[in-house]
C-alpha cells in the first residue's frame, strides 16, 4: 500500500451528523508525524465550525490505531530545535493535539481499533469516551525510550485511571492488554475490532440525539474545566452564569415546549454563533 500523502495523512469522513476523523498511514501503523499534528488541528477547527457536525469519532485505518511517534529518524527522532519565539523548548506536538481535542466544541469518542502506544494512546485521553477492540493493547512506553510522558498525559491520565495506575503504567512502560484497560477505567467497553467504529458512531448518536448543540458544548467545557477547580464554589459560579444566560435562550423555550408537547425538539441556537463565557 503506498504511503499516504500529506493531504490524506488524516481524513475526514461523515456518517450524517457524525464526523469520523481517521488516522490514515496504515503502512506505518498510523505512526504520528508533525504533519499529522497540523492536519488534526485543522480538521478539528473544521468540525467545530460546521453546525451539521454534532459529534466526532477519532479512529485509525488498518490494524492499528496509532503506533506512536514515527521513529524513521532513529535516535534523532526527538532531537528538536529551540522554539524560535522563546528560544526554549518547542511545544510538544502531541500536547498540541491533546489540547485541541480538549477544546473541541463537539463530543469526541475515540474508537481504538488496534494497538495504541505513546502519543497513539495519550492523544485519546481528552476524548469523552474511549472504546477499544478486544485485541487492542496500550503502551505508555516513554520511559522505555528514555523519554517522559507527553500530550498532557500527566494531567489527563491520573484523572482517568487514578494516580496509582497512572504511575504504574508510565513508569513501568509495559504494554497494557485491553481487559486490564477496561478494568482500570481507561476504556468504556471492548468490542471485536471490526465493530469498534460502528459502536463508536452509535454512542456518538446517543450523546447528541435530542440535545441542544450549544448546551452540549457548554456542558463539555464545564465538565473538563472543573476537573482542575480547587473548590466547588467555582463550579457554582460558572453553572449560575450558564443557567442565567441559557435560561432566556430560544433553545430553552423550544426544549420546554417540546417536552410539554411530547414531541422531539428542534433547537434553533447554533454553536457557530458563539458561546457565552461561563468562566469570566
Amino acid at each position: 500500500m503506498p504511503e499516504a500523502g500529506i493531504d490524506d495523512i488524516v481524513v475526514l469522513e461523515r456518517r450524517d451528523e457524525i464526523a469520523i476523523v481517521r488516522l490514515n498511514r496504515p503502512d506505518r501503523l498510523n505512526a504520528f508525524t508533525n504533519e499529522m499534528c497540523h492536519k488534526l488541528g485543522a480538521i478539528f477547527d473544521e468540525t467545530d465550525a460546521d453546525d451539521s457536525v454534532r459529534a466526532v469519532v477519532l479512529t485509525g485505518t488498518g490494524r492499528a490505531f496509532c503506533a506512536g511517534a514515527d521513529l524513521a529518524a532513529g535516535g534523532d527522532t526527538f532531537v528538536l530545535g529551540d522554539d524560535p519565539e522563546t528560544g526554549g523548548a518547542p511545544p510538544d506536538t502531541g500536547g498540541q493535539v491533546s489540547l485541541r481535542i480538549y477544546r473541541s466544541l463537539k463530543p469526541v469518542i475515540a474508537a481504538i481499533n488496534g494497538p495504541a502506544a505513546g502519543v497513539g494512546v495519550t492523544m485519546t485521553l481528552p476524548a469523552d469516551i474511549r472504546i477499544a477492540a478486544d485485541t487492542a493493547k496500550f503502551g505508555f512506553v516513554f520511559a522505555r525510550r528514555g523519554l517522559v510522558p507527553e500530550a498532557c498525559s500527566t494531567w489527563f491520565l491520573p484523572r482517568a485511571v487514578g494516580i496509582s495506575t497512572a504511575v504504574e503504567w508510565t513508569v513501568g512502560g509495559r504494554m497494557v492488554p485491553a481487559q486490564e484497560a477496561l478494568e482500570r477505567g481507561l476504556v468504556r467497553e471492548l468490542v471485536p475490532a471490526d465493530q469498534v467504529l460502528d459502536r463508536a458512531v452509535e454512542l456518538a448518536r446517543e450523546l447528541v440525539t435530542g440535545t441542544a448543540p450549544v448546551s452540549v458544548a457548554l456542558t463539555r467545557q464545564l465538565m473538563w474545566r472543573m476537573l482542575g477547580a480547587p473548590e466547588p464554589e467555582i463550579a457554582h459560579r460558572a453553572e449560575s452564569i450558564g443557567i442565567y444566560v441559557r435560561g432566556t435562550s430560544d433553545d430553552v423555550k423550544e426544549g420546554v415546549d417540546a417536552f410539554l408537547g411530547k414531541r422531539d425538539p428542534e433547537f434553533p441556537n447554533r454553536v457557530s454563533d458563539g458561546l457565552p463565557d461561563l468562566f469570566e
